[in-house]
């Protein structure tokens, strides 16, 4: 199967990440509420929170550089295993320091999930349809962070908010375990990694001084870390201002759905707005969205200010991938993902944390305030960005590369040498 053929594969793909994603999605909110049942405060919860990104931390660049070298495929099945005994076994730890473990666990399995499911989009895609496919791929990302938290606020409330907890993160993980119903003939063998000149691998340096990765990476860091903040601490807001999880999950809900609709929409508004202005215009209302959910607005406020944020937020994550994805070096776009991720994982680390700290010391609304700076500052990187890299861009700095101009320059000379060492006429 070239890149390009058919997408069966991609709409397996989609099912199974909303599967994962919707157990992880349905477990971050669950460990927050057993976690406040178990005597955590605000600073407690933040570092869950974190934890949860830790371990994959220092495992993105190795497993890109396993898929930039082999297969992509065996990455799913192992995230799946890890991201269910994640979510299981959180719901029957008794100790915060073992939520905290298993929540690492589980953001493990999701690591290897999406980084074996990124790679497989990029290598399957043909370059016209990364966007596009992107964006699709991410829908099952949305999809697993609208369901995920209805089925929270269905199963966690009540005076037993420990028990309670309990099920839905047991039950989060039989939902991921549902994934590998999809997994199955999900890649093309025939279709092998790309080699680095010489067989060498790409070096890390090289890939980050490739023109859009940065962007990428801090576009996306700040998107996950608003989207991961908005997960963990809406629960606290709520119970500060008297909101039922079962409301909490529908607002959370409604901000995937809005996260759904435009990733639906995505391909004509980037030929309507282009990519600078799209991703400007969408960092800097999401700021200012979400400055506003710091504010006591009436719930049906903050389910407008939470669906337009979706909305916004929608963008960053699948443009970034495509920026990162065509800037890289061909045989270096699994590791170049990677460290997208492990930027993302660095945003789940410091974000969490931070935000537990500025909310003992501000109250719980200042996390929000916070993302509104982070979000700003991508603002400001889109906008500095003067749009999709060059196709194949991301090689090492100083390589040679053979252009169009370079190619004509070498073939006229080349004749003129030619002329030279003919015989001349009588």
């Amino acid at each position: 199967m070239a890149p390009g053929g058919h997408r069966g594969w991609l709409l397996r793909l989609v099912i199974a990440f909303g599967c994962a994603q919707g157990a992880v999605s349905m477990a971050r909110p669950a460990v927050s509420y057993r976690a406040l049942a178990l005597g955590a405060d605000e600073r407690a919860v933040g570092v869950i929170a974190g934890v949860y990104a830790l371990l994959p931390l220092f495992a993105a660049v190795p497993l890109g550089r396993r898929t930039d070298h082999g297969r992509c495929a065996p990455l799913l099945p192992a995230g799946v295993v890890l991201i269910a005994g994640g979510c299981a076994l959180s719901g029957l730890a008794g100790s915060l320091w073992a939520m905290a473990l298993w929540s690492g666990v589980m953001g493990l399995g999701h690591l290897c999930f999406v980084i074996g499911a990124q790679s497989l989009v990029a290598r399957q895609s043909a370059p016209h349809e990364q966007d596009r496919n992107f964006g699709h791929f991410t829908i099952g990302a949305s999809l697993g962070q609208l369901v995920g938290p209805l089925a929270a606020g269905a199963l966690v409330g009540g005076p037993g908010l420990a028990h309670s907890s309990a099920v839905a993160l047991v039950t989060a993980g039989a939902g991921a375990a549902v994934a590998f119903t999809a997994l199955w003939r999900i890649e093309d063998r025939t279709a092998g990694p790309a080699r680095a000149p010489g067989g060498g691998r790409v070096p890390v340096a090289g890939i980050l001084r490739a023109r859009g990765v940065p962007a990428g990476i801090l576009i996306s860091l700040s998107v996950l870390s608003a989207t991961d903040i908005l997960t963990a601490y809406l629960p606290v807001v709520g119970e500060h201002r008297g909101i039922a999880p079962a409301v909490i999950g529908v607002l959370l809900a409604l901000r995937a759905g809005a996260t759904i609709a435009c990733r639906l929409v995505l391909t004509p508004l980037l030929r309507l707005l282009g990519r600078p202005a799209l991703l400007t215009g969408t960092c800097v209302l999401a700021a200012l969205l979400c400055a506003g959910v710091a504010l006591p607005v009436p719930v049906w406020a903050l389910g407008v200010m939470l669906t337009l944020l979706g909305f916004c937020l929608g963008v960053g994550q699948p443009l970034s991938m495509t920026t990162v994805v065509r800037a890289a070096p061909e045989e270096a776009r699994s590791t170049a993902l990677a460290l997208r991720l492990t930027g993302n994982r660095l945003g789940q680390v410091a974000a969490p944390a931070t935000a537990g700290l500025v909310a003992g010391l501000a109250g719980v609304a200042a996390p929000f305030l916070m993302l509104g700076g982070l979000l700003l500052a991508s603002a400001g990187v889109a906008l500095r960005s003067s749009g999709p890299p060059r196709e194949g861009a991301g090689r090492v700095a100083g390589e040679r590369r053979e252009g169009p101009g370079l190619r004509r320059t070498s073939d006229i000379r080349g004749r003129a040498r030619r002329r030279c060492r003919e015989p001349r006429g009588s």
